[in-house]
């Protein structure tokens, strides 16, 4: 029952079936065929506990000396895979019988220094002759030369001082100088102090003076000293802690009562006696109490939470293995072992089921996991405790090697590419060689601290600690520091980068009371007895509580005036909720306990996501439905499927209405190509690192495909280029040290970033002959959107410090109690004649605080309302806009009709946009949010390609009277697979048996399948910036049908769509909606022109401390669920144009322009510009004034101008949009202008024949005849 064994040695074998008959043959023969040598063991893996004789061993043919010793000493243990750890004891002198030297099983040899109390006694009394600071010697009443006994008998003064290293067979040339640890004691023998191997002193202790051994207090290197206090009967009855909270014990009669510094008592009740005492019941700090059953052994056998529900856990009688879990709710979770007592099996309450299965030296050698796949181990040989190779579930073997010291010293991946680790001495990992030759070295203190991590470029980021081994500051490649102040307890109170300062501070349990952020506003949070969040304040006063059930699940949160209750089943799952009375989510579960439906009312609307699974609890399909408020019919479906190869890699799935798209994958899941509908459209090709080189596109992808994506990488593996077959879409990346991406050269401009050292994006530097311009971006200390000072030197804002940015150069805003926008206004600039005319936007929210409804208003008339759909989960699933327009009698009025849009999703991702005309299907790169492929399809060929399947066929036709039959879900499901068989002209065996047992054939069932009509598709695929970003929609023929170009925080700037292709993405996870200029962000909705989002984070703080903030490095981070920020990487090299004659003409119009100032003439001198250009008839020239136009509207939007002269016109983000993009095709227009045209012809058309007086002017100037 105690699974202890102690065997005497002299046999080589244990009969078979033995439990430990592996066990005893792993032993060296040396040791298991010497009966004068007795092993003990409590398992049947090991280790044996060697107990021999201290000298040497007797042979088997020896006379034993009389009288024979009364004990025998451990000398050594043994592992299963022959691996010995030998004690070498002393023979003689004071210290005989004591280990003083240990060998491991690697062969590393250890001196132990012991020393004797006369010795510590005798150096103390030197020490003291030689100390400056003592006046007279040591006496030997003060330092004794021997110990009192003890209760458990005499104390011989012997303790262990030190432990060297003496012998290292991997590094016998390169010993430490030094003492690995160094241990000193009291003159009373009591452990005094602990010294690493740098001779830093890192625990510390104090003892009663009249109780020797009783600690009374202890430290450790950097930390308070924490005191201890007992009573009579040597128990602990306070313990102090001068920088937390200290405690008080109060011993009864089984009982004890534990009070904090915070007056919070918890009381455990006992039953037992000596080591069978229990605690059987707790009381906590808020009143609630807990049970715990046990066994006659001790062991745990049920607990009953504060609810009073209880939980049963099943052993076994001997072994004590837990055999079951009974939850609450009656379900049970199932666990096997071997004879071995390792566990074999696991069964859950859904009924699947985990293995683990081992070899004969109880190694594991494969292990299925629920769903069903197997890992295989192999190991080199009997003495390998490590396995040389792993084969996943796909066949892809990764091959091991394992230093002596079980350090990983290489890693072969399934293709043969190889990774290698060095370390130093101290099994520190030192270097890390990857393919491609990129390195990463570390190096260390003394101490064994990371201080410095340099890659092969010889780049090196340094790293500084106190003296408790916080880290305290990260000093960058550039040489950029950050610094982390702590209190006494190591919990970071400051941090300080460039600068800004963010610090924390804790109440006496260790809890965060108050965050200070960059501008000096405080987040302020309490807590309830048992240490759960109850209330917080954020930095803008929006304070938010919550309260929890007896089991600690959140029942009631409040937000302001929102109050939220929360429902759960039995099995502790949530099953509704309700907002200020009203029901919201609804949460539905099946018989395994997986989700199958989730639901809520949005506008009114039914909206849900339904969920299936596979036998082995694998998603295979969700489908999202949305249902008339009033008569329950379904509006909107889109279902997305799900399946599995036989290896359990998730590799084919099937949009809604499309063919299924399959991936292509080597080794382990390395995407290698993509096929939609069983043709190829897509092939990848990668490096040693499997990262990704080629990507080729088309009917034609591999094989001189249309197009062709190229990527390079830096020696340190970055990103450094990515060239097309077409040039247009070239760039070249350039990074600094730290990392950060500070160039991307293209063929038309070159971009270069400043970053502030915080990291910020600060600058974009637009380069191109003869064209310098720098867009800054300017923050106060939180990160919040200010005027920039070069732009607005008369603005003295310098922060907003509840992070709700009131004003801008555009519109005024307000916001409500939650920290949303409501309000937008135009901001009519001083000085300039108020209209009445501005624009006002209104954004209304639901419970959750999801955008419903927006409308734009102006002369107190709605220009644009819509309305907003989300399902459960808070993706967007509907929209409907009405726009003002003339109606029918001539009066402006919103159109009756409204434009509705339906979305579809496959998980976090939008891939369906549907309108009355056209469905619009995405396909993203796998594990990414970078749309990869699109899909056209009009509706109406939609509509003929819709047909019944068998099952649905065989329901609807299946009575006499009419009315239809309805199958089992079983029939169906087994329909649908017999169809799939049939139209893949592949019937099964299986199929053909149940067929016969129907009394039908194949071909019978065959003639009742409706024929499927293959709808004409539009497909394109995304060309994207390194972020995820959409610059240009490529055809399969390889020609572009729609491009765009855009800033850094994702304001499109410029698109060219001659085929009026719908394409909303913009960075990734964002959907543009033109009525509001608003991107949606998945969880948010965010504004480009601010670079933020309109309201607070749904996660709050962990989002990050700024509530409202995109990533404020756009250029090397993203946020697709508009939730926290994720870094982007990548690299680019510089290429620039070169045209001075076209800058030359560009600029002297400009200059005219701002000389003549004649208002509504914006358009003609754009026209009259590029007109001048094309009559060069150079074609470079007239590409590079292009691209140089483009740059102008880039300076202009970024600077706020609109109009070549600068005019302060006040247009909303939309409209500042389309003037960029008219801008633009009026240079198009002067860049086409015929040669037999003359530039004043192309262009008048522009002027308004009314103003008689800007004709005047501009005839007198020679720009009209």
């Amino acid at each position: 029952s105690e699974s202890m064994w102690l065997v005497r040695g002299g046999k080589a074998t244990q009969p078979d079936g033995h439990t430990l008959a592996r066990l005893w043959a792993s032993l060296p023969p040396d040791i298991r065929l010497s009966p004068h040598r007795y092993l003990a063991t409590n398992s049947a893996q090991g280790p044996w506990w060697i107990l021999g004789w201290s000298e040497r061993v007797p042979g088997a043919e020896d006379v034993l000396p009389a009288p024979l010793p009364p004990y025998r000493e451990l000398t050594g243990l043994a592992d299963r895979f022959g691996r010995t750890l030998t004690y070498r004891r002393e023979a003689a002198g004071d210290l005989t019988g004591e280990i003083t030297g240990v060998t491991d099983g690697a062969g590393r040899e250890f001196r132990l220094v012991l020393t004797t109390q006369a010795q510590r006694a005798e150096e103390a009394r030197t020490s003291s002759l030689s100390s400056s600071d003592s006046s007279r010697p040591l006496s030997a009443s003060a330092f004794p030369d021997t110990l009192p006994g003890t209760e458990y008998g005499p104390d011989r003064g012997i303790r262990l001082s030190a432990v060297w290293l003496m012998h290292d067979p991997a590094y016998p040339e390169s010993l430490p100088a030094a003492p690995l640890v160094r241990y000193t004691y009291t003159e009373a023998g009591e452990l005094l102090a602990v010294y690493d191997r740098s001779n830093t002193q890192v625990r510390a202790f104090t003892y009663d003076a009249q109780h020797p051994g009783r600690m009374v207090a202890h430290r450790y290197a950097g930390r308070p000293e924490m005191r201890y206090r007992y009573d009579d009967a040597g128990r602990v009855v306070e313990q102090l802690n001068p920088a937390g909270l200290s405690y008080r014990y109060l011993y009864e009669q089984d009982r004890i009562t534990v009070t904090d510094s915070l007056n919070r008592r918890e009381v455990l009740h006992t039953e037992g006696e000596g080591g069978l005492k229990r605690v059987v019941k707790k009381e906590l700090a808020d009143g609630s109490v807990t049970h715990s059953g046990y066994d006659a052994a001790g062991r745990l056998t049920a607990q009953t939470d504060a609810a009073g529900r209880r939980t049963e856990y099943g052993l076994n009688v001997v072994s004590g293995d837990i055999t079951d879990i009974t939850t609450p709710d009656g379900r049970e979770t199932k666990f096997y072992y071997n004879d071995g007592n390792q566990l074999t099996a696991v069964v859950s309450p859904d009924g699947l089921e985990s293995r683990r299965a081992y070899d004969e030296l109880d190694r594991l050698v494969t292990e299925t996991s629920r769903s069903g796949e197997t890992v295989r181990y192999r190991y080199d040989d009997a003495h390998s405790e490590l396995p040389a190779t792993t084969t996943d579930a796909t066949g892809s073997t990764r091959q091991m090697t394992w230093s002596r010291y079980g350090q990983l010293l290489a890693f072969t991946d399934c293709s043969g590419y190889q990774t290698r680790y060095e370390y130093d001495r101290f099994g520190q990992m030192t270097a890390v060689h990857r393919e491609e030759g990129i390195s990463l070295y570390r190096r260390y203190d003394n101490r064994g601290r990371l201080t410095s991590v340099k890659d092969a470029q010889g780049r090196e980021t340094r790293y500084e600690y106190n003296a408790a081994g916080d880290l305290t500051a990260v000093i960058t490649p550039d040489g950029n520091r950050s610094e982390t102040q702590y209190d006494a307890w190591g919990k970071a109170v400051s941090t300080t980068q460039g600068g800004l300062t963010r610090s924390m501070e804790y109440d006496a349990a260790g809890r965060v009371i108050s965050l200070t952020n960059e501008n000096g506003s405080h987040s302020v949070f309490s807590y309830d007895a048992l240490d759960r969040l109850v209330q917080q304040g954020g930095f803008d006063g929006r304070t938010q509580r919550y309260h929890y059930d007896l089991t600690g699940k959140l029942t009631q949160s409040e937000d302001e005036g929102l109050v939220t209750l929360w429902y759960y089943d039995e099995s502790d799952r949530i099953t509704h909720r309700t907002v200020n009375g009203e029901p919201a989510e609804q949460w539905q579960y099946d018989g395994h306990g997986w989700l199958t439906d989730i639901s809520h009312l949005s506008e009114g609307h039914r909206v849900a996501a339904h969920y299936g699974y596979d036998d082995k609890g694998r998603l295979t399909g969700e489908r999202q439905t949305v249902e008339n408020p009033e008569t329950g019919e379904l509006l909107w479906q889109h279902e997305t499927k799900h399946a599995y190869n036989e290896q359990g890699l998730a590799n084919r799935v099937t949009p809604d209405s499309l063919p299924p798209v399959e991936w292509l994958t080597y080794g382990s899941g390395y995407l290698a190509g993509m096929k939609l509908g069983g043709t190829p459209l897509l092939e990848f090709t990668r490096d040693r690192l499997h990262r990704e080189t080629v990507r080729s596109f088309g009917s034609m992808a591999g094989s001189n495909a249309a197009y062709e994506l190229t990527n390079t990488y830096t020696p340190a593996g970055r990103l450094q280029s990515q060239h097309l077959n077409s040039l247009v879409y070239d760039r070249d990346y350039g990074w600094s040290d730290n990392g950060d991406l500070v160039r991307i050269s293209a063929p038309r401009q070159t971009r270069e970033y400043g970053y502030s050292a915080t990291g910020r994006l600060e600058s974009v530097r637009t380069l191109a002959p003869d064209l310098d311009i720098r867009i800054p971006y300017a923050t106060d200390p939180a990160g919040n959107r200010l005027p920039d000072p070069e732009l607005h030197p008369d603005s003295t804002l310098t922060a907003w410090p509840d992070n709700r940015i009131t004003k801008d150069a555009h519109y005024l805003y307000r916001y409500d109690e939650y920290g949303r926008l409501t309000e937008k206004t135009d901001r009519i600039p001083t000085g300039v004649i108020r209209t009445d005319d501005e624009r006002t936007h209104h954004y209304h929210y639901d419970s959750q605080h999801r955008l419903v409804f927006y409308t734009r208003i102006q002369h107190e008339e709605p220009l644009v309302e819509s309305r907003y759909l989300y399902d459960p989960l808070g993706r967007r699933t509907g929209k409907r806009v009405w726009r003002r327009g003339r109606d029918l009698t001539g009066w402006m009025s919103l159109s009756r009709k409204p434009e509705v849009t339906w979305y579809g999703w496959d998980g976090d991702r939008l891939t369906t946009v549907q309108t009355d005309t056209t469905r619009i299907q995405t396909v993203y790169q796998p594990g990414s949010f970078a749309p990869l492929i699109r899909i056209e399809t009009d509706n109406g060929e939609r509509e003929k390609a819709q047909c019944r399947s068998l099952a649905e066929k065989l329901q609807q036709e299946g009575s006499e009277d009419g009315h239809g039959v309805v199958f089992p879900a079983e029939l169906v499901g087994l329909l649908d697979r017999l169809e799939g068989e049939i139209r893949a002209n592949c019937v099964s065996s299986e199929s053909r048996q149940w067929l016969a047992q129907c009394g039908l054939t194949v071909e019978r069932l065959a003639a009742q399948i409706e024929p499927v009509y293959l709808p004409e598709r539009k497909i394109h695929l995304y060309h994207c910036d390194y972020r995820g970003l959409p610059l240009a929609l490529i055809s399969e023929d390889g020609n572009t049908a729609w491009s765009a170009e855009y800033d850094e925080w994702g304001n499109q700037l410029n698109e060219e769509n001659p085929h009026h292709l719908h394409q909303p993405y913009r960075l990734p996870g964002q959907q543009y909606d033109k009525e509001s200029g608003l991107y949606y962000n998945r969880n948010r909705y965010y504004d480009p022109l601010q670079g933020r989002y309109i309201t607070q984070d749904p996660i709050g703080l962990e989002g990050g401390w700024s509530l409202y903030a995109y990533p404020l490095n756009p250029v090397n981070g993203i946020d697709p669920l508009g939730l926290s920020p994720a870094d982007v990487a990548l690299i680019r090299r510089k290429d620039q144009l070169n045209h001075q004659r076209a800058w030359d003409i560009l600029s002297d119009t400009y200059e005219d322009m701002k000389r003549l100032n004649l208002g509504g003439t914006d358009q003609f001198f754009h026209c009259m510009a590029f007109c001048r250009v094309s009559k060069l008839n150079d074609a470079g020239v007239s590409r590079s004034a292009k691209g140089l136009g483009y740059e102008k509207e880039i300076r202009d939007y970024g600077l706020n101008l609109f109009g070549m002269y600068g005019r302060k016109v006040k247009l909303s983000h939309s409209e500042m949009i389309e003037d960029n993009k008219k801008d633009l095709a009026v240079n198009d227009h002067g860049l086409t202008c015929p040669s037999t045209t003359d530039c004043s012809d192309r262009c008048s058309d522009y002027i308004n024949p009314e103003h008689k007086k800007t004709i005047k002017a501009l005839q007198d100037a020679g720009y009209l005849k």
